[in-house]
């Protein structure tokens, strides 16, 4: 295994002659290297669980366990597998030894007596080829970081964008779509529509007596009560409806695919009393319960408009008509609503049903 650390790198000299071990560090002494000095097989096996070496000179006959036995065992690790072994020999070795000694690992052979400036021409090889791998490790491993780091990067970025989407495309206090995506979903339904040659209703709602609501028991309040309003929009609506806020207490829907104006407005009317149930409200020091009215104004494309202006339009008629006799109802578009409204005054909001806590 091929470290990343730059430090002085280490060689192993295992023999179990002391004469021999003094004679390689004396050849090695002009090398930038830690020498580290195992006696035995074992002792080798042992250093190189504790180290990491540049290379291994390793002696071929030891009592024992020897050179070869000791190769075959560090070339059966992964974390030694890497390492390079140069074998030391008394003699000359026939073509049948070195190639087992290949076999396990060796990458070199060096007869004795030694000739210093072969081993040390050798050893600078190695040692530069080793210094060459541990520096492409260091090099990789601060990429990896890096990319590591550009992933993080793009994965923020990627967070905030998608962030950044959701806050224009949808209503901060609500989390509903806002007039800007709802506008996008009623052209999608009307392409829909016309390649289906199906129909769906775009309805307009309005809370009744929630400005009151909001003037008596403060903002905190009515956002309450608006975001009570829309968790149970998206609870009793389709996943292929849209349900969007446009401000204040003003809301759109979107109903597609309906069967008639009749089952959508009755389905209305049963979303309205959902919407209308009591909510309880935290105040400081209490809570106060608290119910607003609904009125929801529907149009039916494409009987009621085959354009979206049109169709807005008459959705918005519907619920004038409903907020102008009596609210808290819900009324299918009808050509007599498209009426002028000069000089019409707007209706008072009176208070919701409120029980004090």
């Amino acid at each position: 295994m091929w470290g990343n650390d730059l430090s002085t790198p280490r060689i192993l000299v295992v023999d179990d002659r002391y004469a021999n071990r003094v004679a390689m560090r004396h050849v090695l002494s002009g090398l930038d290297v830690e020498l580290v000095e195992a006696e035995s097989g074992n002792d080798a096996l042992v250093a190189c669980l504790e180290h990491e070496f540049a290379l291994i000179l390793l002696d071929v006959q030891m009592p024992g366990m020897d050179g070869v036995e000791v190769a075959e065992l560090l070339n059966g690790e992964e974390s030694t597998r890497d390492t390079p072994v140069i074998f030391v020999t008394a003699g000359s070795t026939d073509d049948i030894d070195r190639l087992k000694g290949y076999d396990v690992g060796a990458v070199d052979y060096i007869t004795k007596p030694l000739n210093p400036p072969l081993l040390a021409a050798k050893v600078r090889n190695f040692l530069d080829l080793y210094q060459s791998r541990r520096e492409l490790v260091a090099t990789l491993a601060a990429l990896d970081e890096r990319n590591l780091e550009l992933q993080r990067e793009i994965e923020e970025r990627k967070r905030a964008e998608a962030l950044a989407q959701q806050l224009a495309t949808h209503d901060a206090l609500t989390g509903l779509p806002n007039r800007l995506l709802f506008v996008d979903r009623l052209a999608s339904s009307m392409r829909r529509a016309r390649r289906e040659q199906a129909q769906f209703a775009l309805g307009y709602m309005d809370l009744d007596g929630f400005k009151p609501i909001n003037d008596a028991y403060g903002h905190g309040a009515g956002d309450t009560l608006l975001k009570v309003i829309a968790e149970r929009l998206e609870r009793h609506t389709r996943a292929s409806d849209t349900t969007a806020r446009f401000g204040g207490d003003e809301f759109a829907l979107i109903f597609d695919h309906v069967k008639s104006a009749e089952s959508c407005r009755s389905f209305c009317e049963e979303l309205r009393l959902e919407l209308s149930a009591p909510t309880t409200v935290a105040l400081d020091g209490g809570s106060v319960e608290v119910a607003v009215g609904v009125s929801i104004g529907l149009a039916i494309y494409p009987a009621h408009g085959d354009d979206a202006d049109r169709l807005m339009h008459n959705a918005d008629c519907a619920l004038y008509q409903v907020k102008a006799h009596g609210k808290a109802g819900v009324r299918v578009f009808q050509p007599e609503d498209d009426v002028p409204r000069l000089g019409a005054e707007p209706v008072a909001k009176p208070l919701g049903r409120v029980v004090r806590g």
